[in-house]
């Protein structure tokens, strides 16, 4: 019985998160990574692009990191009281470089930040209502877990991602389309006085890339500003991997709450809600908050020096530089090899991050744009580059990142590797859409990375 056989008998499914789970590639374990590539069980080696959904910037297994959290290990456990100096350090950097965070806290998951960010909202302004957008993920909690990779006949209406969530908790939440700032607007005008939050990932990287417009980004700002309403970055995927600062010190947006998660430690456990002081200070981590906070893994000292080590690598070497250079380097190279093959393809991403839709242009901008992709041309051709020894995603929509690991070399192989997999994809003919239940979400099934 192999491994995988062995994981279904006692895990549900043989995996331990929902995507995880790949059609096709059921027997994959993984069994050792080093910087840009990871090996299967039976040896296999795959230049990774996938890398777990991003959050590994500098590589897998970084040196300095790995040697980071093996010094905290032999010096520090876990005790459950008091602050650590690693502690201090990281919350201190984190207010230095994210120009919305004045003071922060620690968690184990992006999820349990935004579960966190939307709890002291409510908090703040005694308010019901939430607003978030179609294609953002924020996590598994039930307020925010609905209309993320919807079915085209889900769009407009409340599409949770889970059986088992309250009616009456999706119906505090108003979901509206992403970039439509007349629709931010308008719900402002009718509901403001009542919404307690908005929240948004500034780039919806869990459907791809979506980069949004500047109007948009001030219609939230000036808004919630209005209103007194909260607003809330999801910076899970894009703090760190876009900037130090994050997307916000891109934009020149600054929310009032800004969630963080994987990606400031390299993939070690760890998120982080950071904000206005006047938020901060509501959580009962003050004696006297009202808004309760804790965690048990909270602030542990291994991500923790995970974290450090990260955040000091970023900021004395040019990961940002080798990334973006190699982030424009594969979006050049995929556009110009669509042409060539006279398929019609958007190639678009930021920095570090790459995606192909396969549909006409113009680049999309809300979810909606996004159903002309070609979904079994999208999946089929990252199932063929599994086979080449090239691992993105093969799940619809799913974007693709580089690391400070990968090269150019590794680039070259990327694009060698994509024309094979393309060529052979759309030789095997067949209808060019699959039932977007198999792959865009519905309930039941896990849509996001946090």
């Amino acid at each position: 019985m192999t491994l995988a056989e062995r994981a279904r008998r006692v895990i549900p499914g043989g995996v331990n998160s929902g995507q995880r789970s790949i059609p096709g590639l059921t027997d994959l374990v993984i069994a050792r990574t080093a910087g840009s590539r990871f090996w299967d069980s039976d040896g296999r080696e795959f230049t990774d692009y996938h890398a777990a959904f991003g959050p590994p910037l500098l590589g897998h297994n970084d040196p300095d990191v790995a040697a980071a959290t093996a010094e905290a290990a032999g010096r520090l456990g876990l005790t459950g009281v008091a602050v650590t100096e690693g502690e201090v350090l990281l919350a201190e950097q984190l207010t230095e470089l994210i120009p919305s965070v004045d003071k922060v806290l620690l968690t184990s998951t992006g999820s349990e930040a935004t579960f966190h960010a939307l709890r002291v909202a409510r908090a703040a302004t005694g308010r019901r209502l939430v607003v978030k957008f179609q294609g953002c993920y924020h996590g598994w909690h039930d307020s925010v877990s609905l209309n993320v990779i919807s079915a085209p006949d889900r769009i407009g209406r409340q599409d949770p991602t889970s059986a088992g969530i309250l009616p009456e908790v999706l119906d505090a939440t108003l979901v509206l389309r992403f970039n439509d700032h007349a629709a931010v607007r308008q719900v402002f005008a009718e509901h403001g006085a009542d919404i307690a939050a908005v929240i948004v990932e500034p780039v919806p990287h869990n459907v791809g890339t979506l980069l949004p417009t500047g109007e948009f980004l001030r219609a939230l700002r000036e808004e919630c500003t209005a209103a007194g309403s909260v607003l809330v970055f999801d910076e899970v995927i894009t703090g760190f991997r876009h900037a130090l600062g994050g997307y916000q010190a891109i934009s020149g947006i600054t929310p009032d709450l800004t969630t963080l998660g994987k990606a400031i430690a390299n993939g070690a456990p760890i998120g982080a809600l950071g904000g206005r002081a006047d938020l901060m200070d509501l959580f009962s981590t003050r004696p006297g908050g009202p808004a309760f906070f804790a965690g048990t893994y909270n602030g542990h000292p291994l991500p923790v020096a995970a974290a450090l080590a990260t955040v000091r690598k970023l900021r004395e070497e040019p990961v940002h530089e080798h990334v973006f250079r190699l982030g424009e380097r594969v979006r050049t190279g995929l556009a110009a090899l669509y042409r060539r093959l006279d398929v019609p393809a958007v190639v678009t991403g930021y920095g570090s991050v790459f995606v192909t839709y396969f549909m006409p242009g113009p680049e999309p901008r809300s979810y909606d744009d996004l159903l002309a992709n070609d979904t079994a041309l999208f999946v089929g051709y990252r199932r063929h580059l599994a086979g080449l020894g090239v691992f993105e995603l093969p799940l619809n929509l799913k974007r693709s990142h580089l690391s400070y690991a990968h090269n150019d070399a590794d680039v070259d192989r990327l694009l060698e590797a994509t024309e094979v997999a393309v060529t052979r994809t759309l030789a095997e003919g067949g209808p060019r859409d699959l039932a977007h239940t198999s792959t865009m979400g519905g309930a039941g099934t896990t849509t996001g990375t946090h």
